[in-house]
């Protein structure tokens, strides 16, 4: 079974900050790292391998610097890596961005696609649904856990609001992975080694030209425009009252309430 997984190199939420002025993210000397919905995705496909046998493919969008993510995969145990980089797919939303990965997955070749249900810088939850539409693929979103798996399908448990679905799904198909479905594993001293011995595969615009959109990529292609970033406004400390008694605390707490028409 060929499994591509697709990730995205996403800045490290703990340490982000956002200009006041431009209301954009600060980049510059900010880690990157997998997204982790991604990376469960990874572990994920590592199992089937194990079970089924075949490949990993780890196929990633992004600036050159993404190469670190996909070496990180190499290093998990993926077997392939492929870059999707060029000019023109820079500044992408999200209809862009899933246009131009799903002409990549087509050029590749898959059995299975494994995607992160969304990713901590956008939280959209969209590219991994529009991938499997644009390659009239089947799909099967927040997969918590895979229950079995063939060469012609697989049986998935998928989280839904009130309880759960248990969806058999024909091969080749599109899964999103959730956080429960599986616990990343760490990278190996050998794997580390191994996966700076390995090609890391670009595609670039000219690789992908003919099954492109050519007037829906990039930042002019894209639909979505952000108008404005900005962070959650920091509440005042409020009003602390001390040295009372119960009693006088309970009628302080009756009268605010009766202030702003609670009670």
């Amino acid at each position: 079974m060929k499994i591509l997984v697709c990730i995205k190199q996403v800045p490290d939420t703990v340490e982000v900050k956002i200009d006041p002025k431009t209301g954009t993210l600060i980049r510059d000397g900010v880690p990157s790292i997998i997204n982790h919905d991604d990376k469960t995705g990874i572990e994920a496909a590592l199992q089937m391998r194990e079970k089924l046998g075949g490949t990993v493919t780890v196929v990633s969008m992004g600036p050159p610097q993404a190469d670190v993510a996909l070496r990180e995969a190499l290093a998990m145990g993926c077997d392939e890596a492929y870059l999707v980089s060029a000019r023109e797919f820079g500044g992408s939303d999200t209809y862009a961005t899933s246009g131009i990965i799903a002409a990549a997955l087509k050029n590749i070749g898959y059995d299975l696609i494994i995607t992160g249900r969304q990713a901590i810088d956008g939280d959209t939850a969209q590219v991994g649904p529009q991938i499997a539409e644009k390659l009239h693929l089947p799909q099967v979103s927040y997969v918590e856990e895979i229950v079995d798996a063939a060469e012609d399908h697989v049986v998935v448990k998928r989280q839904f609001e009130d309880g759960y679905h248990i969806v058999k799904v024909k091969t080749p198909c599109l899964l999103t992975a959730i956080a429960e479905l599986a616990e990343p594993r760490y990278m190996s001293i050998g794997g580390i080694f191994d996966a700076y011995k390995k090609e890391i595969k670009i595609l670039g615009f000219e690789d992908l030209k003919d099954d492109l959109e050519l007037d829906m990529i990039g930042l002019k292609g894209s639909p979505t425009n952000v108008f404005k970033s900005f962070t959650k406004e920091v509440k005042g400390a409020g009003t602390k009252m001390t040295d009372l008694t119960a009693e006088e605390a309970v009628d302080v707490i009756v009268k605010k309430l009766e202030e702003k028409f609670i009670i």
